[in-house]
């Protein structure tokens, strides 16, 4: 028995990269899966016919290693691209016991190059595809007593990141979003968590070495995933993990001592307390290691 047996999960993204290697352990350890995926280039555009055969081939391999999936080639952005994923998993499988958010584009760019169309695209795809792809599936996993679900934020969001203005403020939405789930969700027993990866996909592989290529590896991240969606976690929600090929750990908002204010408080004040108020310059990228 696989820790996943009896399941069926809904990956976004899992045309390729992170979500193919996801989608091949999830029904390596007994899930059904619904291979979503848009079928684009890196940006975004090329795709829209209806038809992917980047999830037709993950569906394929994983049918032809003696697992079951289905390929969809939805739109997550949208309402009905939403409706669409879930309708798959009902369709075919009967039910919906895990959701994990992947899919993703990157337009790259400096602020003051970034155009509308720039953000508005890769806004639309992380944090309104979230919302998107979350909402009926959500809805179901309530009615149907709970379910798990992976949202995956970035360390661009967390930190920052140059020329990454648009990605940096849709993954930072998928955290926030991802937290109010996980309150929503407690009392039906879906659990929620956001998840921050390091991997080498083709979103990234023309920016790291063959070294970085081979320790980043989409199939190391992986089996956090599937302790994430499996029972072995429960009942965990509302966590942030930061995970690469060589590293895993949960993040958390981290205060400062901070400062008391007096009934009459000035400027100076702050700066003369900026010891206890302010943690140290750099502190929390020098914490993952």
């Amino acid at each position: 028995m696989g820790l996943l047996e009896g399941k069926v999960a809904i990956i976004t993204g899992a045309g390729g990269g992170v979500g193919r290697s996801h989608a091949l352990l999830l029904a390596g350890e007994g899930a059904r899966v619904v291979v979503n995926d848009y079928g684009g280039r890196p940006d975004g555009t090329g795709a829209g016919a209806g038809v992917s055969p980047m999830a037709e081939a993950v569906a394929a391999e994983i049918i032809a290693a003696g697992g079951e999936a289905v390929a969809n080639a939805s739109d997550v952005s949208t309402v009905e691209g939403g409706r669409a994923i879930l309708a798959s998993a009902i369709d075919a499988f009967g039910r919906a016991d895990i959701l994990i958010n992947n899919a993703g584009i990157l337009r790259d760019k400096s602020l003051l190059k970034l155009e509308e169309a720039d953000w508005d695209a890769v806004i639309a795809v992380h944090l309104k595809g979230a919302y998107c792809v979350s909402r009926p599936v959500f809805a179901w996993m309530k009615d149907n007593g709970g379910g798990v679900i992976v949202n995956t934020t970035s360390t661009s969001a967390l930190f920052g990141n140059m020329g990454q203005s648009n990605y940096a403020a849709a993954k930072a939405g998928v955290w926030g979003f991802s937290n109010v789930l996980a309150a929503e969700g407690r009392r039906f027993n879906v659990r929620v968590w956001t998840l921050a990866p390091v991997a080498a996909t083709r979103l990234t592989n023309e920016f790291l070495s063959d070294d970085q290529k081979a320790l980043w590896a989409p199939e190391r991240l992986s089996p956090v995933v599937l302790y994430m969606v499996s029972d072995l976690s429960a009942p965990m929600t509302g966590r942030l993990v930061y995970a690469s090929g060589g590293m895993v750990k949960e993040l958390k908002l981290t205060p400062s001592d901070g400062y008391l204010l007096p009934a009459t408080v000035l400027a100076a004040d702050i700066a003369l307390h900026a010891d206890s108020i302010f943690l140290p310059e750099g502190s929390a990228m020098q914490a993952l290691g």
